[in-house]
């Protein structure tokens, strides 16, 4: 018996150090990161290259060079004076803030409704909204433009007021205050909220309204935000749409500045046209790094079957 007990704790020790002994890495595991890193390192390659070209010389960007030979610091500054920045980018601001309040003011209680109130034919039209997800933007551009020329006419034709919706901020802001995308996904959310909830709050008297207001609205935030989000990104970046609704610099946004770069006398001047994005793509990064954390949770809430 003596000689088996010293024996044991050296089997144990042999067995720890087994266990200790690392495990090789599988091989799926290395092609997934490997391609994740190269993934990630293929869209951040056009933001290097347009920051890189924004701090060159238009020559340079036309031989093609990758880095510059000395920073053009002084090229933002002169993209921001030749595009006139100020006044564009305070139209995309109020532009951006009027479309994104209502859209949250409609898609909020439009989204609400398909997911907690029972009404005829509820899932027709829900499907219907789903199906407009379909269509390509470019195929209802005419249509809407159309749209909003008659609204004008109209609008001028019982008031008398001219211009009440061209190169005014109604067309700009209006056509784009419900979206399908934005129903669809608060809607998941919605129609995830446990229904003894609802059943708690209509004990205490709530209303569809109020439950919507204080129980609703607050546990949605992240999947808000996601919205937001996305709807600031597409407001701010609209190019298209304004150019055919708005003929003046009254109500231009801050995409119209890049047009300043394009066919010029001087050519095509590539380095300023980066310059100009840079500045423009700054309040997205900004409200990005902002909604983050609250963005990242909405997009996999709107994929949980509710």
């Amino acid at each position: 018996m003596a000689d088996v007990l010293p024996s044991a704790p050296s089997a144990f020790a042999r067995g720890d150090a087994s266990q200790k002994v690392r495990q090789p890495i599988p091989v799926s595991k290395i092609a997934t990161y490997a391609t994740l890193i190269i993934g990630g390192l293929l869209a951040l390659l056009p933001f290097v290259w347009m920051l890189s070209w924004s701090l060159m010389t238009n020559s340079e960007v036309i031989a093609g060079r990758f880095l510059p030979a000395e920073p053009q610091w002084q090229n933002y500054l002169t993209a921001w004076n030749t595009a006139q920045f100020s006044r564009l980018m305070w139209n995309s601001v109020r532009i951006t803030a009027i479309t994104v309040t209502g859209l949250l003011l409609f898609c909020i209680p439009a989204a609400y409704a398909f997911a907690r109130i029972r009404f005829w034919g509820r899932n027709v039209i829900f499907a219907l909204f789903l199906a407009t997800l379909m269509i390509p933007d470019i195929v209802t551009l005419i249509p809407n433009l159309l749209s909003v020329v008659w609204i004008s006419r109209l609008s001028e034709s019982i008031f008398g007021e001219s211009g009440a919706w061209l190169n005014n901020w109604p067309s700009l802001t209006i056509p784009f205050m419900a979206s399908a995308f934005t129903i669809f996904l608060l809607r998941q959310f919605f129609a995830q909220i446990p229904e003894d909830l609802w059943d708690a709050a209509r004990i205490d008297g709530a209303t569809h309204f109020t439950f919507l207001r204080f129980v609703a609205v607050p546990l949605a935030r992240a999947p808000i935000m996601t919205t937001l989000t996305f709807a600031f990104i597409g407001s701010w970046n609209s190019l298209v749409w304004p150019l055919l609704v708005v003929s003046n610099d009254d109500w231009r946004p801050i995409a119209f500045g890049l047009t300043k770069f394009v066919q010029t006398d001087a050519g095509d001047e590539f380095h300023l046209q980066m310059a100009a994005s840079v500045i423009m793509i700054i309040p997205i990064l900004i409200v990005y790094f902002i909604t983050q954390k609250q963005f990242t949770e909405g997009i996999w809430t709107g994929s949980v079957k509710g």
